[in-house]
Parts: C-alpha cells; sequence; structure tokens
C-alpha cells in the first residue's frame, strides 16, 4: 500500500455526502476504494418496510443514506421497545456487527428511506488490514452506544410532562430542524420509547397545546412556545 496521502483519491464514490469517507478515504489506495464503492449497494424502503429483522444473519454494513428508520427489539411478550430513531449519515448496522452473527434487533422505515450497504466479509477484510480503519469503526461504535445510552438516561430521568417535552425538541432540533414536522411513530411506539402509557401521552400533548406550547393537527406536531417547552424538558 502506498504510504503517501497525496495519492490518495477523494472523489472516488458518487456519494456525495457518504459517511462512508469518513471511515475509508483516508488510509486505501484508489484501487481498494473503487472495490469498495463498486460493491455497495443502494436500496429504497417504502415507510413501513423491514430493513432487516432481530434474528437475521448479519451480511452487510449498512449505512442510511435518506430517511429516517427505528431500531428496535422484540420483547418476550411481544411487544416492541424502541432502542433509538436513526437519520441519514448513521450506521444502523453497527450495534453489535462485529460481537454477533446475528441482529439483536430490527430496523424499519418510518418514511421512505435509502440505505447504502457493503458485504460484511469486505469490511472484516479491510479492517483486519488497517489500524485505521478499525479504530475508525470503535469510534462509531462508541459513540453510536453512548448517543443512545445518554438519550435514554435524559429521556427516563424526567418526569412526565417532561419526558414529552425531550422527545418533541430531539424531534426538532436533531431529526427534522425545524419547529413543525410530522411524528413519524405513532402515540403507542413513542408511549414504549420514553416509557408511559400511550394514555399519559395522549394526555400530556393535549395539555401542552391547551397551554400553547404547541399545535397539533393529526401526526402534525408545531412547536408554538419554544423556550416553555425547553423549560419543561430542562427541569421537567
Amino acid at each position: 500500500m502506498d504510504k503517501n496521502p497525496e495519492n490518495k483519491v477523494l472523489l472516488s464514490c458518487s456519494c456525495e455526502n457518504c459517511e462512508l469517507k469518513s471511515l475509508f478515504f483516508n488510509h486505501f489506495e484508489k484501487a481498494e476504494l473503487d472495490k469498495i464503492c463498486s460493491d455497495k449497494i443502494e436500496r429504497t424502503y417504502k415507510k413501513g418496510q423491514t430493513i432487516f429483522k432481530q434474528g437475521d444473519e448479519i451480511k452487510d454494513f449498512i449505512y442510511l443514506k435518506s430517511g429516517l428508520v427505528k431500531l428496535f427489539r422484540q420483547t418476550e411478550n411481544n411487544k416492541e421497545q424502541i432502542i433509538a430513531i436513526a437519520k441519514p449519515l448513521d450506521f444502523v448496522s453497527i450495534l453489535g456487527v462485529f460481537s454477533t452473527k446475528f441482529f439483536s434487533y430490527s430496523v424499519t422505515a418510518l418514511e421512505e428511506s435509502v440505505t447504502c450497504s457493503i458485504d460484511i466479509k469486505t469490511i472484516t477484510e479491510l479492517a483486519l488490514s488497517s489500524s485505521h480503519l478499525a479504530f475508525n469503526i470503535l469510534e462509531k461504535i462508541s459513540s453510536t452506544t453512548d448517543r443512545i445510552i445518554i438519550d435514554m438516561m435524559n429521556i427516563r430521568e424526567k418526569h412526565l410532562r417532561g419526558r414529552i417535552a425531550v422527545i418533541l425538541l430531539q424531534f426538532a432540533e436533531n431529526i427534522y430542524q425545524k419547529n413543525e414536522f410530522e411524528l413519524p411513530i405513532s402515540r403507542k411506539e413513542l408511549a414504549e420509547y420514553i416509557g408511559m402509557t400511550t394514555e399519559n401521552v395522549i394526555r400530556i400533548l393535549s395539555e401542552f397545546r391547551k397551554d400553547k406550547l404547541i399545535k397539533i393537527n393529526g401526526k402534525g406536531i408545531e412547536i408554538s412556545d419554544y423556550l416553555r417547552l425547553k423549560q419543561i424538558a430542562d427541569f421537567g
């Protein structure tokens, strides 16, 4: 492998903002990059379609190029427990990808989504040959796990009103980057995600609407009073 970084080709892939670039482009030659790009497969999923199921064999390293998906586990009493909601530039298959042969969770599209997949054998071979890539993947796994833990702790330590405020602000700030959006999950899923009953979720959303913190139109949410909602999220 050529050690001269000036010989690395940085524009081999056509994906302009592909997160895969941050893993590969600084450490591999053009031939290896061309193989990664030529082996990469894009798949489109409609809202509600399953990307992979809990228990499926891990065959691909999967990155979300566009759209929105939910990561969830099926519990023993056949209920869904949402682990996280992933947005573009997230690696949706990264949890446990090198520690087990089978997925320990499922991923379903919440809206039309496009994934990029690379054969897991290719990724494993490249990681074994490059300590830089191996470290970058470990860093991605660690940051993804940290984010899930911190988000969940931030939600679960709040009272009920605080939990709803936190999740609404997460959708506004981290996912949609605007104060008006459509909730991508049902009230029931929202309740399971933040550890509440569906009835309490509906009641508190109604209270927020009466207090003129938000406007509700079906699944549509508009944050009307950001500062007051933020106070509830911070201290609720």
